[in-house]
């Protein structure tokens, strides 16, 4: 548990809250369904019959009925491929539920840095302009004893007022993400104020590692191979129905108001043809479209784990270079103060000083957040933080 991150308990609740991951559930629900449909087969029981009241000349009227119940049979082989069809896409909708949830996390984290980052800059807007207005203060009182010009009040009312114009802009841009934050994930308890950013640190053997978890644990990537395994089942099952299933039965008749009766066996089977065999070129196609959609996503998964782990690296040290000029303009803004005391310096160099180390803060907050926010994704992009209970265990499949 991080300072900088909510509680892990609740991340955990508004992931599995979200809607897209319930969404994803649900459809979860739906492939178990699948799955009992296939094991159990489509082919019903089918019951007919008529009653015919028949009129014959010279000889009266009869009573005559018939009655046939019929059920059809899978061939040898279709039941295991069914079977094997509905388990395969389980597992299909329970990876993209879990990347549905990864998803989520993203989205999470990217809020809530945007969150954090609008809060550090307020916070250092408001030292900006306390800072002003006690030199504001002070010269007022300066040229109430003649020790300063009218212009030195002048000019530090327009830098406060400016540095007041840039909080309230920095006050919006909190609250805005404050409360798109708290619309999209209602369970994450929001202090008062948002906490620090964390300066991020890994070494680049730690980001490395990261990078390959993102491959091995994606479940985008096992999602399009379990979708392609189970297109090739179903495509197997087409080219097995081209032999149509028979469907066998028993008769019960009886003529001539019961004086004819009997009972038999019936059977009857379709005979296949040119639908068929196209049904089983589509499934064929649609088998190699996924196959190569496989490809496709563990290429472009592969492309977001480089590009994750060259961000983390290059966001590290932009940050540190950005630290490095902020506490050099820290430091210049002190010693630019003891000459403004010593009558050194006026005031306008004073406040150009302050300007500038204003500044380099709030750049060296951008890159210490960018860099929070490219670590951080690298970090559940590989599962390592806010992943699914299972990524410990599961890996990328082999394949292509």
């Amino acid at each position: 548990q991080r300072a900088d991150l909510p509680p892990a308990e609740k991340v955990v609740e508004a992931l599995g809250n979200h809607p897209t991951v319930a969404a994803a559930q649900a459809r979860m629900d739906a492939a178990r369904a699948d799955r009992d449909m296939l094991a159990r087969g489509s082919h019903e029981i089918a019951v007919t019959g008529s009653y015919v009241r028949r009129s014959v000349d010279f000889e009266g009227r009869y009573d005559e009925f018939d009655a046939t119940i019929t059920r059809p049979f899978r061939l040898p082989g279709k039941a295991a491929l069914d079977r094997e069809a509905g388990a395969l896409g389980i597992e299909v909708a329970e990876n993209r539920m879990a990347d549905a949830r990864h998803q989520a996390a993203l989205l999470l984290s990217s809020l809530w840095n945007d969150w954090l980052v609008a809060g550090a800059l307020v916070r250092n807007d408001l030292d900006t302009v306390r800072w002003l207005e006690a030199e504001l203060s002070a010269l007022r009182q300066r040229v109430a004893l003649r020790d300063a010009a009218e212009l030195d009040v002048d000019q530090a009312m327009a830098a406060l007022a400016q540095a007041r114009a840039q909080m309230a802009a920095s006050r919006a841009a909190r609250e805005q993400a404050r409360v798109t934050l708290a619309a999209n994930f209602p369970e994450i308890p929001l202090p008062a104020e948002p906490p620090e950013t964390v300066a991020p640190a890994l070494s680049p053997q730690g980001l490395a590692a990261m990078r390959d978890l993102v491959i091995e644990r994606s479940h985008e990537i096992r999602a399009a191979d379990r979708e392609a395994q189970r297109l090739a089942v179903v495509a197997q099952r087409v080219r097995a129905d081209r032999i149509a299933d028979p469907s066998f039965g028993v008769r019960l008749f009886s003529e001539r108001s019961g004086m004819e009766q009997g009972a038999g066996l019936v059977m009857s089977v379709p005979l296949g043809g040119g639908y068929r065999r196209a049904a089983a070129e589509r499934a064929a196609a649609e088998g190699n479209a996924a196959q190569l959609e496989h490809m496709s996503v563990r290429r472009t998964v592969t492309a977001i784990a480089n590009a994750d782990l060259s961000n983390a690296s290059l966001r590290q040290e932009s940050w540190k270079s950005a630290d490095l000029s902020a506490q050099s303009a820290a430091d210049a803004l002190s010693r630019t103060e003891q000459g403004y005391q010593l009558g050194q310096i006026d005031l306008a160099d004073l406040l150009y000083a302050r300007r500038q180390a204003g500044e380099a803060r709030r750049s060296e907050i951008m890159a210490r957040s960018e860099a929070a926010r490219a670590l951080l994704k690298l970090e559940i992009d590989s599962h390592s933080l806010w992943g699914h209970p299972d990524d410990d265990d599961r890996k990328e499949p082999d394949g292509f």
